[in-house]
């Protein structure tokens, strides 16, 4: 069991330190971090799986778990993770679990936990709290066992989606390459099917075992197939989902991917065109193009910490429209604040059909710097690196919202410490290439060989 809670989710190596046991504890302990004036009139929790063979076990468990401490489980079976969120609010549950590792390997599996309206579970009451009881043994028998039920929220999710669809010019007006690499993307085929577009598909046969290619769409080399079929089919842009189709990576038409962040910035200017003066949220490692285009665009940009806990807690109480992250999460006010890659999917398509230009030249006004992926870098003692990087770079302008940032005028960069691996995490960004390059040679020699 050591190391699986994480901060955000629980995730570890199925039959090796995480088990069923454990998710029938982790049943047994939910109650403990669920609002408990909620829990007075609604005992509610939603559960989902993803297409991992040990899913359907590993929530067989916590469904046990779950009902032995009292709560009523609605299972929605085989779900995308937006799905589980939009569940919990569409079906006002006091919270809801969805079972899967997301873009983790096969031998991976986990559990993405949410409170009432998809409300992260997070901070001291959260997780740890949890941690801290299934590994005591800690659990409140009920008095009452609670009742599993079954539901369906595939037609009122697809129904809220396709609501913000503006009309197709015709149908198959754009030919669109999509990868579902073997994962939950693969259950939206009724919804893809009426976005009036063409589709290429790719591995969209469930497989929990991802036998084309990992579910990560961050990696570039996962993007290869999706890029080569755009090139060969001539295809207007691609999408990649990761394994339970929270996230999406866009792939322009000359296979060449687009940063997360200016697909952040482009989804802010169409929703802002709706309702212009709203607040808009990025992830501080965001090229500077986004926050500037969102003022462009009649926004209020708001630079927030890496981690969807932090963005939808932000989003919520700035009741902002959007927020989006440089890993491919996308937070929508239309999906209760948390994340939903296919509305992310939507708006792409209705910025593009209504500029009616190739997806580079959308994508062109927000390449004005010069910016680094993340780069990760093994270090064994994160804090002393960090107050290293901040006696070297102290003539800059700092700041500590999440790990260590420093600007200069003409570049800047971001060193973190990830939250679920043991990496210090780069970004950079320079007025040019050139820039860009020498920075990060200085950067490389201060943290090492990255991995």
């Amino acid at each position: 069991m050591a190391g699986i809670f994480k901060a955000y989710d629980i995730r570890g190596i199925y039959g090796e330190n995480l088990d069923e046991e454990i998710a029938r504890s982790v049943g047994l302990a939910f109650p403990a971090v669920l609002d408990a004036s909620v829990l007075k009139s609604n005992r509610r929790v939603i559960v989902s799986r993803d297409m991992r063979s040990h899913s359907t076990p590993l929530a067989e468990a916590l469904i046990d778990g779950l009902t032995t401490a009292g709560l009523d489980v609605v299972d929605i079976g085989l779900a995308t993770t937006p799905m589980n969120y939009f569940a919990i609010g569409h079906l006002e549950a006091a919270g809801g679990i969805q079972v899967t590792a997301s873009h983790n390997p096969a031998q991976y599996n986990g559990l993405k936990m949410s409170l009432h309206g998809a409300r992260p579970v997070s901070g001291d009451h959260g997780i740890p709290l949890l941690e801290k009881k299934v590994s005591a043994g800690d659990f409140d028998r009920a008095a009452r066992r609670g009742v599993r039920s079954e539901s369906s929220v595939f037609d009122a999710y697809g129904k809220n989606v396709l609501s913000h669809l503006e009309p197709p010019r015709a149908t198959g007006d754009l030919k669109v390459a999509i990868d579902a690499a073997n994962g939950m993307g693969s259950i939206y085929t009724p919804l893809l099917d009426k976005l009036g577009i063409d589709i290429i598909p790719l591995y969209f046969e469930l497989d929990g075992t991802f036998p084309n290619h990992e579910a990560n769409p961050l990696k570039y080399d996962n993007l290869r197939d999706l890029a080569a079929t755009i090139t060969n089919h001539g295809a207007d842009f691609g999408i990649s989902f990761d394994g339970d189709a929270d996230r999406a990576a866009f792939v322009d038409e000359t296979g060449t991917p687009v940063g997360s962040d200016l697909i952040t910035g482009l989804i802010a200017g169409e929703l802002l065109r709706q309702t212009p003066g709203k607040h808009v949220l990025y992830d501080l490692r965001s090229s500077h193009s986004v926050p500037e285009y969102i003022q462009e665009c009649g926004g209020i940009p708001v630079r927030e910490r890496v981690g969807h806990s932090f963005m939808k807690a932000t989003l919520r109480k700035k009741d902002g429209i959007f927020g989006g992250e440089l890993a491919g999460h996308y937070y929508f006010r239309a999906n209760y604040m948390a994340d939903c890659a296919l509305l992310a999917v939507v708006e792409i398509l209705n910025l593009l059909r209504r500029r009616e230009v190739p997806f580079s030249d959308v994508v062109a006004p927000l390449e004005r710097y010069a910016k680094s992926q993340e780069i990760n870098f093994m270090v064994e003692d994160k804090q002393a690196k960090i107050a290293e990087i901040e006696r070297r770079y102290g003539d800059g302008e700092l700041d500590y919202l999440d790990g260590i940032t420093v600007e200069y005028p003409d570049w800047w960069f971001n060193v973190r410490p990830s939250n679920t691996e043991p990496y210090l995490r780069l970004v950079l960004e320079a007025a040019s290439e050139e820039a860009l390059a020498e920075k990060r040679r200085e950067l490389e020699g201060l943290l090492g060989t990255p991995v």
